[in-house]
């Protein structure tokens, strides 16, 4: 394997000229980015995951209406990892509309699915060959209503985060201002309640998360007020405990912006959250004993409306993926300051929400 090979699965909307999920080549050693090829049609791929093996990739299709029924669905592919071939295996619905964000548990043994729209969390069993099972759990959050009217109305599970190692499961909820937990069972494909939710602060709009290396800290960005929540994690009890909450926008910036994606960096040394509006990656280092965040700077993304993005394993590049825009763009990272610069390569692709890096072989 060329350990600085790397194939770019993209998830994206297919409301314009996209057709589905989209896949580029990229180098770490030298910032490369080939210009994307259609890996395979598919409505509203909008985030993809792989699971353990690397050797299948899941992705939603985030509708609201599939097949007569309010619900989107679930795909599975199995990955060739030399080509980045894409060959369709099966497809389930998610028993919820909108579905916004899949997860693949340590065994690759059961995808949880966010969905968005109907305010519920899906446990889908994956069998051997990959394919997937019908629902196995089904979780619906309890209405309730947040002080921003407009998008508070009710529950909007926004990502499934889950601990590799114990198993549990965070679901960030943007709609209850909560990070609600659960135990997740392998074996049966069942949740339950965890009884360590954490309540955010009214209007925060929690949507991504990440685990620090370190297993003690953790991070939510949260949407509708552009903020990132700093936590320690005590991962013997499950507990997570706000300890900071920073801006992600600048000082003194007043336009309208919204937060969408959050990464660490290899080693845990910085935070980057991107901004839709503001058009920015913020940078923050962390506190390798407290964990808190220190203001480092801000990164145009040289596009509009940056989702999510990736950082190479290596650490070494940071991509970018702009929706309005149609371009993913590449920056270099600086390892001892954290900052980002633009390394002049970009490519050209329809409404781009998700990038995951895969080795190839």
């Amino acid at each position: 394997m060329a350990s600085n090979d790397f194939l770019v699965f993209i998830g994206a909307y297919t409301r314009r000229e996209g057709l589905g999920i989209g896949v580029a080549r990229f180098n770490s050693d030298t910032g490369e980015l080939t210009t994307p090829e259609l890996a395979v049609e598919i409505t509203n791929p909008s985030f993809v995951a792989l699971d353990p093996s690397l050797s299948h990739l899941y992705a939603v299709t985030e509708i609201n209406d599939y097949e007569g029924n309010t619900s989107g669905a679930l795909s599975s592919f199995d990955v060739d990892r030399s080509t980045g071939k894409l060959t369709f295996l099966n497809r389930q619905p998610t028993n919820g509309p909108g579905p916004c964000y899949v997860n693949i548990d340590s065994g690759g043994k059961n995808a949880v699915v966010a969905n968005y729209n109907g305010g519920s969390v899906a446990v889908l069993p994956i069998n051997a060959d990959g394919s997937l099972e019908a629902t196995s759990d089904f979780v619906q959050h309890v209405v309730g209503t947040g002080v921003n009217a407009e998008r508070q109305a009710g529950p909007h599970p926004h990502s499934a985060n889950l601990d590799l190692v114990t198993g549990r499961v965070y679901i960030n909820d943007l709609g209850l201002d909560r990070i609600k937990s659960y135990e997740l069972d392998s074996s049966t494909g069942k949740l339950s309640p965890a009884g360590l939710d954490v309540e955010l602060h009214p209007g925060a709009g929690p949507r991504h998360f990440d685990f620090h290396p370190d297993g003690a800290h953790a991070y939510t960005i949260n949407e509708l007020d552009s903020t990132i929540t700093a936590m320690d994690y005590d991962r013997a009890a499950g507990r997570l405990t706000p300890t900071q909450t920073v801006s992600a926008l600048p000082d003194g910036w007043s336009g309208s912006s919204t937060t969408a994606d959050l990464h660490i960096s290899p080693g845990g040394r910085f935070i980057y959250g991107s901004n839709r509006g503001h058009d920015s990656i913020v940078i923050y280092a962390i506190d390798s004993a407290t964990g808190q965040l220190e203001y480092v700077g801000h990164e145009s993304t040289r596009g509009n409306n940056p989702r999510n993005f990736a950082i190479d394993p290596s650490g070494r590049y940071l991509l970018a993926a702009n929706q309005d825009s149609d371009n993913i763009v590449v920056f270099e990272r600086d390892s001892e300051t954290g900052t980002l610069t633009a390394t002049g390569t970009e490519v050209s692709v329809s409404m781009p929400v998700c990038l995951k890096l895969v080795p190839t072989v």
